[in-house]
């Protein structure tokens, strides 16, 4: 709209303009050619009295004669002057005599002399009357008129961008698990209103199939858990130790791979937010490592403090740290916490992952026949669980080659 107005205002200043000042001026001019004409072709009173009555009343100018004396010095005239220009071309055009034109000493007057065969013409001419003077209110017309229209433009569209903004904030805000803001409702254009109602009935159909997903869940988790206790009461009737003893070792067994299970399929979807304090998650990781004889290396860059789900930040770092532990003899930990996100890479030394395998290990129940087992003794779901619960957060994990010549995972979620 600006490049548009601009535009226009430089065609209109360009052509509209000159045009109008052009037919002024030649009308002006003209009337002082007439009055030379009527001075040199007919006789004259000794003070031109009739000449400047005519030229004052009929004419609209002031006119003296004056005795013959040589013209003043050409002024400096202003870089954009149309007038002057103008003036001198109709002058030499019309009168074909020698003159002298000041159209700037006196703003409301234009001052034309010039030289005749015994005497000096002196015209004092309005300058509205040879010059274009009303243009400037075109130009504020146009100038307001687009401001006016310009702010009508903003305020309607940030009417319209602010529930779209909304809607972005709410829908970034269920995808990290954050709770509907209180404020948000379908507002702004019918199309953004029907947008904004579809993800309200979106997040509610959502909503209710995790809660029927998690009930049905817990059902199962409490059947399948009373089943396992009833076995251990019965093998703490066996008489036989060593049958005891790995029976007990099959029920664990089974206790842990129904509680992989159960984990991956409920998800840490209904776990509330809350401020995370990356120091303490990481003296946690080295009180680990302390006990399992590992060397481990963290760092935290930037502010310790995120906001996430706390239980599932927690088993996302652990699968992963216990994974490095497993596999490697040197663990590093290191957090980059810059802006919105959040980076945190785990390394170790051990025999790594190929690459064309790195996708595959995401997948449930995969179990690498390698020399590097993600999830060696478990049920596969270690990284199933763990990119699950990145990508819960708005976020992802990538695996790589490490410097310490083993694995390197990157966690990257917005914090």
């Amino acid at each position: 709209m600006v490049l548009l107005q601009s535009v226009v205002a430089f065609v209109f200043m360009e052509r509209h303009w000159q045009t109008v000042t052009q037919r002024l001026s030649t009308a002006v001019v003209r009337d002082i050619a007439a009055i030379i004409d009527v001075i040199d072709t007919y006789p004259q009173d000794a003070d031109f009295a009739q000449v400047v009555r005519i030229a004052r009343e009929r004419l609209d100018l002031n006119v003296a004669v004056l005795p013959l004396e040589a013209l003043p010095a050409p002024a400096p005239k202003p870089f954009f002057n149309i007038l002057d220009g103008i003036l001198s071309e109709e002058i030499t055009k019309q009168i074909a005599r020698p003159f002298w034109i000041d159209t700037v000493g006196n703003s409301k007057l234009v001052e034309i002399r010039i030289l005749l065969d015994h005497n000096m013409l002196r015209v004092f001419a309005r300058r509205n009357s040879a010059y274009a003077s009303n243009t400037h209110i075109f130009l504020i017309w146009m100038v307001g008129t687009s401001l006016v229209l310009l702010t009508i433009a903003i305020l309607f569209l940030r009417n319209q961008i602010r529930p779209i903004q909304k809607l972005a904030e709410a829908a970034e805000g269920f995808g990290r698990g954050q709770p509907m803001p209180p404020d948000f409702r379908p507002r702004g254009a019918s199309e953004v209103r029907r947008a904004s109602l579809a993800f309200i009935q979106m997040r509610d159909r959502i909503e209710r199939q995790i809660e029927q997903r998690t009930a049905m869940l817990a059902g199962v988790s409490h059947d399948l858990r009373t089943i396992l206790t009833r076995f251990r009461l019965q093998l703490a009737l066996v008489g036989n130790e060593e049958d005891q003893r790995e029976l007990n070792a099959d029920v664990d067994e089974m206790q842990r791979m129904l509680e992989g299970y159960l984990a991956f399929a409920k998800g840490e979807g209904e776990e509330d937010v809350a401020e995370i304090d990356l120091e303490a998650v990481f003296a946690r990781f080295a009180s680990e490592a302390k006990l399992k004889e590992k060397k481990l290396e963290t760092d935290i860059v930037g502010d310790p403090r995120i906001v996430a789900r706390p239980d599932a930040f927690a088993r996302l770092l652990g699968n992963l740290v216990a994974n490095a532990m497993r596999h490697g003899d040197h663990v590093s930990v290191i957090a980059k916490h810059e802006g919105r996100w959040l980076t945190i890479t785990v390394e170790d030394d051990g025999p790594g992952i190929a690459a064309e395998q790195r996708e595959e290990v995401f997948k449930p129940f995969v179990r690498l026949d390698t020399a590097r087992n993600i999830d060696a003794g478990g049920t596969g779901l270690g990284l199933s669980i763990a990119r699950d619960i990145a990508r819960s957060h708005g976020g992802d994990i990538l695996l790589s080659d490490s410097e310490l010549g083993g694995l390197r995972a990157m966690v990257r979620i917005p914090a």
